[in-house]
């Protein structure tokens, strides 16, 4: 299929040629055809909203599922008694006052607006786009025009007619170019159908304008973290990942400044960065996308996607992006970025702290891990972490799969001992394996700290080092004692032999090895635990403070 482009961007003089293209792009809708259209907010894709093959269409191109229901474009307020039933008085209130604009409402729906449109639900989403060519448009068309954001399935909106070619050409009939989008991230979703209003997506219209006028709106769930298992979206955008380039996403929120400062204490080479445009000079050495300042909630509204989009051409590994607090627009582009990582986000201004915690069997880490529980922490024991990735993970399993083949047996579950043998025979084989591991470890251990709601980690890891997950914490704790010592502990803890002892040991890193790469050392030298127990209290109390202190003053 071949893709007509029509550049209606600054055409002065010409409306005959205006009028040509715009009846062109009607044709085209009113035929079961898909076009890209300009809006204030991004570009849409266009389909008769009535058509259901033509809607059909839409999902094929985009590769959109199909329970993500559509938004009808409307060219405005009179046309709602076709395609909307029970219309309660406030809708024609908030049309007045914010139409044309970037105000959807869900309303209950009448027979004619098909399911493919709707996904199904009684409602419908309705909204008059605040853009001249696509009014036109849908005049000239005659029917409402069903149109999602012009991108692939998944991918970061589109804000500029190239942004849809990038994404459907070929697979359109038709694209549109209205110029550059005014507000640049999708319309603001309100569901009328409740009382009171509830905020499905925040938009390119703010909470605080809507409740300027209606009054008190409650907010969804869904805007500030991922739908459930079974929930149904009620609007788009709500339940899938969305707007995400093809490296992984980490959102900092915060004051701009602590926000600036932890991705510069996380950023590696190789890494982006989307910040505020006064934080740059902090990131030398990644690729940056600049969002405006701090301040300037349109032009990050304007420029987020397009930052999101452009590292798709870059070979960053992974991309931290600064968020904007919830104010105003900030609401909107913080939802979009935080889709983008799937709502991968750390929080800048809290006193989190991650210690990493390794050493010997035999030292004392058990002892140094109860310590740090009793001063709140929350023990992260990789081995298990590791052991339930095995059972759940397909990601993991589908790659221990592939380079063991048939340890898996066929009900699914793991040949340990297939698995040992493959492994504990040759080196390369081990490193193969820990390869793999040290792949999807780090990203499921980094996620389970973001997901709780503590201030206090310890990573317990024996490969702390070597998988990477160092680069998660804030200090590396090298657990440590005598070899003889160690020896007896561990021949009384499991009833072993000396022999056997030593050889477990032999079999280890030594405590130098341990004491070379971490940043502190916690030596456990003493005859008696309890006295050990009370050393680790000072230790650990004394090395939170240093860290907290160090992170009031990248704050201040």
């Amino acid at each position: 299929m071949q893709t007509i482009y029509y550049d209606l961007r600054n055409i002065k003089g010409q409306q005959r040629e205006v009028e040509e293209k715009i009846s062109a792009a009607a044709k085209i809708l009113r035929e079961g055809g898909l076009v890209g259209i300009p809006t204030e907010t991004v570009y849409g894709l266009g389909a008769n909203g009535l058509d259901s093959e033509a809607v059909n269409r839409i999902f094929q191109a985009k590769g959109r599922p199909q329970d993500n229901p559509l938004i009808l474009h409307l060219s405005g307020a009179q046309w709602l008694p076709r395609y909307c039933a029970d219309i309660p008085p406030i809708a024609y209130v908030l049309a007045r006052k914010f139409w044309p604009g970037p105000l959807t409402m869900i309303l209950k729906r009448k027979p004619i607006v098909p399911d493919e449109t709707t996904a199904g639900l009684d409602t419908v989403g309705v909204r008059c786009p605040n853009h001249p060519v696509t009014l036109a448009i849908i005049r000239e068309a005659g029917v409402p025009i069903a149109a999602p954001s012009a991108n692939a399935s998944g991918r970061p909106s589109c804000t500029s007619a190239q942004d849809v070619l990038e994404d459907m050409n070929g697979k359109i009939d038709g694209v549109v170019d209205g110029g550059s989008c005014s507000v640049g991230v999708e319309s603001t979703i309100l569901d009328l159908t409740v009382t009171p209003p509830r905020l499905l997506r925040p938009g390119g219209l703010s909470l605080e304008a809507l409740e300027q006028l209606i009054g008190h709106i409650d907010v969804d769930a869904a805007v500030t973290r991922s739908m459930k298992e079974g929930e149904q979206p009620r609007a788009p955008g709500m339940k899938y990942r969305h707007y995400a380039p093809k490296a992984p996403v980490t959102v900092v929120t915060g004051a701009p400044k602590a926000s600036a400062q932890e991705i510069a204490a996380r950023v590696h080479l190789g890494d982006g960065v989307i910040c505020f445009d006064e934080f740059a000079h902090l990131f030398p050495e990644q690729t940056v996308q600049c969002i405006g300042h701090s301040s300037d909630k349109l032009t990050q509204a304007q420029r987020v996607f397009e930052a999101l989009r452009s590292f798709d051409n870059s070979e960053v590994k992974e991309i931290y992006a600064q968020c904007p607090d919830e104010h105003g627009l900030g609401l909107a582009v913080g939802n979009r970025l935080k889709k983008a990582a799937g709502f991968h986000v750390i929080e800048a201004d809290r006193m989190r702290v991650v210690l990493g915690i390794t050493g010997c069997t035999g030292a004392g880490k058990s002892t140094a891990l109860e310590v740090l529980e009793e001063l709140g922490g929350v023990v992260i024991d990789c081995d298990k972490v590791y052991h339930q990735m095995l059972a759940e993970d397909e990601n993991m399993r589908n790659a221990i799969n592939a380079a063991f083949p048939g340890v898996f047996q066929a009900d699914g579950k793991l040949n340990r001992q297939k698995l040992g043998q493959e492994v504990f025979s040759r080196k390369d084989r081990l490193e193969k394996l820990n390869q793999i591991v040290y792949t999807y470890l780090p990203p499921e251990v980094e996620r389970r700290v973001a997901a709780m709601d503590a201030d206090l980690f310890a990573i317990d890891a024996i490969n702390l080092l070597e998988s990477g997950l160092d680069r998660l914490c804030d200090r590396t704790v090298a657990v440590t004692a005598p070899t003889e010592l160690r020896v007896r502990r561990i021949m009384a803890r499991d009833n072993i032999t000396e022999q056997y002892a030593r050889l477990r040991i032999s079999a280890q890193n030594s405590d130098e090895y341990y004491r070379s790469k971490c940043d502190c050392e916690l030596n456990n030298g003493s005859e008696l635990p309890e006295t050990f127990r009370k050393e680790a209290h000072i230790f650990f109390e004394k090395l939170l403070d240093t860290i907290r202190q160090e992170k009031r003053g990248k704050i201040v």
